[in-house]
């Protein structure tokens, strides 16, 4: 008879493939959420209830994934990105219209975000494009890379849903760069962007082209377009050096932030802990970038670095944007602040992407055969 194995053995198994270094720092910024989340949704605590069952959920999704082999994960980032597409097609053609924007789709008894399937799915499609081309990597691998990337964040860009669009992008844009393209073509490719500029900006909604335009002067609209730069702003200058204690936000609590759980949740950790916290939540970010640079840099394979890359520098991007608009320095674009705001469908994105970098951190002495 096989003896019961002890909670030490048990505990042992279960975190055996998880790396102590990057799950104490997102435990860290998920406590942090949480902190500023009880604060900001202090007349809801159902809200504090459903982030806890999001955050389990999304826990178990990473711990699933960090098991899961990179070579799987090459095996599947076709069928999976294959998926993604067809999903955002099916949002296009018979998707649910909700405030003005055509984003979910209903698939069976529930309903799926498909762009947030594609921030995971377009970097494993590339990298996965790029590994099997590892030998003779040219001009036209990277602008079939182009490709592949372009048509999913057209059509996010088209529900219409520029955060996203953008993270997407971005996630795609880090394969493309560390698979080696060069600076000509980059310096290129700017040149380009900026000559589009014009056409791009007629192509925008109305309600983009207003936030572009309170970017550079909120004033103009304080109680439409610019309520909302002008609110975080004040929330964020007003946190002091070292803030005005956590509960003690007034901003917040008299609901002066709009979006206070979610986008803006940024300025309620501004207003309560100031500059110092914000200190320590910078550095936590940057802990994150640099232990997923590390685990991208000893990883074994092409498909891995690329993968592992891309998923780290994603963390940078959601950070960047999301303090850059709260901060009045960025446009308004509905990105979250990552494993802080509200929300379950992207903290399970986010935490897959944390699967990943683990499951490449665990699996890196493998070689793939």
């Amino acid at each position: 008879m096989n003896p019961v194995p002890s909670p030490q053995r048990i505990a042992s198994r279960l975190f055996s493939g998880l790396d102590a270094p990057l799950l104490a720092i997102v435990l860290l910024l998920s406590g942090i959420g949480l902190a500023t989340l009880y604060s900001a949704s202090y007349e809801t605590p159902p809200r504090i209830v459903a982030q806890l069952i999001n955050f389990a959920v999304a826990l178990v999704a990473m711990w699933v994934v960090a098991q899961i082999p990179p070579q799987v994960l090459l095996r599947y980032a076709v069928p999976v990105y294959a998926i993604g597409l067809a999903l955002l097609l099916g949002v296009a053609l018979f998707g649910e219209v909700v405030n003005g924007a055509r984003r979910w789709l209903h698939v069976g008894v529930t309903r799926v975000q498909p762009s947030e399937i594609m921030k995971i799915a377009m970097p494993l499609m590339l990298a996965w494009y790029f590994e099997r081309h590892e030998a003779t990597i040219r001009l036209r691998d990277f602008a079939l890379a182009g490709m592949l990337l372009a048509v999913p964040v057209l059509l996010i860009a088209r529900q219409p849903d520029l955060g996203t669009a953008l993270l997407v992008a971005a996630a795609g844009f880090y394969v493309i760069f560390f698979a080696g393209i060069g600076w000509k073509v980059l310096a290129t490719l700017a040149l380009l962007a900026i000559g589009s500029a014009l056409p791009l900006w007629g192509m925008l909604h109305e309600y983009q082209r207003r936030r572009i335009l309170t970017l550079l002067d909120p004033s103009q609209d304080p109680l439409g377009a610019g309520y909302h730069i002008i609110q975080s702003t004040i929330a964020v200058g007003s946190g002091g050096i070292a803030g005005k204690g956590w509960l003690h936000g007034t901003q917040a609590h008299l609901e002066f932030i709009p979006e206070r759980s979610t986008d803006f949740i940024f300025a309620v950790f501004s207003e309560e802990f100031g500059l110092i916290g914000n200190c320590v939540l910078l550095l936590l970010y940057a802990l994150l970038i640099g232990r997923g640079l590390l685990i991208a840099a000893g990883a074994p394979t092409l498909f891995s670095r690329l993968l592992a890359a891309s998923v780290t520098l994603s963390y940078f991007t959601y950070a960047f944007v999301n303090m850059g608009m709260v901060s009045g320095i960025l446009p308004v674009v509905g990105v979250p602040l990552p494993f802080v705001s509200y929300g379950g469908t992207a903290l399970a994105t986010l935490f897959v992407g944390i699967g990943i970098l683990m499951s490449v951190q665990r699996h890196r002495k493998l070689v793939q055969t």
